[in-house]
């Protein structure tokens, strides 16, 4: 019996993998589905087995015509082929496959194909549209970038909508509005236009949903922007709080930056998701962040710390590492700087003798210091990670600034 579900799990999985990829089959894909017959007739009631043999005769003939139909033609002919034989055959479809094969081929769809197979009918429509299957997706493309801060904001962007008593009524098409904006084909309209007595709306607190809203830029979130104003040197390996929106039409992101005391907020375009980041804690950028790491500071470890103009501007992030007293020489062996109640911190950007080239905490009672020339240093984080070391060095600059 095991190895009767494994031929005609075989089977099923790659007729349903050549249909989607419009490509023909190869010779021996008849042989295939052949030996599943064949396995059906040893090990499956007479009574199933003419229905279980029209389901891999159906995907294996609708593979054959889907490689000669162009995509727009596709889905909407084999929806009407097997309408047709479903009114002849009793009815048999792909939810009557067994459940783990269902599961692989919907676990391997992309985001567009959940979105067109959500339109077929209720069931799938349910399946589809799971927490499940969209959380995969979301950790995937957004995993890096959307962090706790952001869902606290689209819990509020929910709450606040106008129109969110009236989505859940039903008042909209949710389903159909937000499947078109991932994949606005025809036939799926249609589709979701006759099937409108028996459908429901997609949930709005669903990660599909948030996904979706993510995708088309309509939910604006909190992030961190490396480099922040496309590389102005005025803020060369920093890293900066924004709100951010999604451009699908060039795949980078639109910053809105708090503004800097009295400035206007500064907006930069085009921002590429190689210079995003998820927050790493969940500080403010107007709040100092409490430093929990001083005793474990130690000559060579990598920092960010915080730092900001005046104390009406929000906090950064600056990359830095721990450098030794003015008194050591650097020999490992009878270094003691970690012993001291002074931590050195070294920006190596900047030229040795820049007044932004280096400052000292104190390790026992560290707060936010500084003065109005040369800025407010404020909490640190120890780099524990080898990813984010990795990506500062990235953005290291090709030129030592002043």
């Amino acid at each position: 019996m095991v190895l009767y579900l494994l031929i005609t799990c075989f089977s099923f999985l790659f007729l349903f993998k050549s249909l989607l990829s419009l490509k023909p089959l190869p010779p021996w894909a008849s042989d295939v589905l052949l030996l599943s017959q064949l396995f059906c007739k040893e090990l499956v009631p007479f009574s199933n087995l003419a229905s279980i043999k029209n389901t891999l005769s159906k995907s294996l003939y609708i593979t054959r015509i889907s490689s000669r139909l162009p995509l727009k033609r596709m889905a909407l002919t084999s929806n009407t082929y097997i309408q047709k034989n479903e009114d002849e055959n009793g009815g048999m479809s792909v939810l009557d496959l067994p459940e783990l094969a269902l599961e692989c081929i919907l676990e391997r769809l992309p985001p567009a194909g959940l979105c067109n197979m959500a339109g077929v009918c209720t069931s799938l429509r349910e399946r589809c549209t799971s927490d499940h299957l969209w959380g995969r997706h979301m950790k995937q493309k957004w995993g890096e970038i959307i962090g706790p801060a952001a869902y606290r904001e689209w819990q509020w962007y929910l709450a606040t909508r106008k129109d969110f008593s009236s989505c859940k009524q039903g008042n909209q098409k949710g389903l159909m509005k937000l499947l078109s904006m991932v994949s606005p084909i025809s036939w799926i309209r249609s589709k979701v236009d006759v099937d409108s007595k028996h459908s429901c709306p997609l949930p709005v607190d669903s990660i599909m949903s948030w996904y979706l809203a993510l995708e088309n830029g309509r939910f604006w979130f909190p992030a961190q922007v490396y480099n922040r104003q496309n590389g102005n040197v005025g803020f060369i390996l920093s890293c900066y709080d924004a709100d951010l929106s999604y451009d699908p039409r060039t795949d980078s992101f639109q910053a809105r930056y708090p503004p800097h005391g009295r400035r206007a907020v500064a907006i930069e375009d085009n921002v590429p998701w190689e210079r995003l980041r998820a927050p790493p804690v969940d500080t403010s950028p107007h709040d100092l962040h409490i430093t929990d790491c001083l005793n474990d500071l130690r000559p060579g470890d990598n920092i960010e710390i915080q730092w900001r103009r005046n104390k009406e501007f929000p906090y950064g992030w600056w990359y830095g590492v721990v450098g030794h007293l003015e008194s050591c020489d650097g020999n490992e062996t009878f270094c003691r700087c970690h012993g001291s109640d002074t931590v050195v911190l070294e920006f190596h950007q900047y030229t040795p003798g820049s007044r932004w080239r280096q400052t000292i905490i104190d390790r026992k009672d560290h707060r936010e210091e500084g003065n109005e020339a040369d800025g407010f240093y404020g909490g640190i984080r120890k780099l524990y990670n080898n990813e984010e070391i990795s990506k500062w060095k990235q953005l290291w600059p090709s030129e030592v600034l002043e």
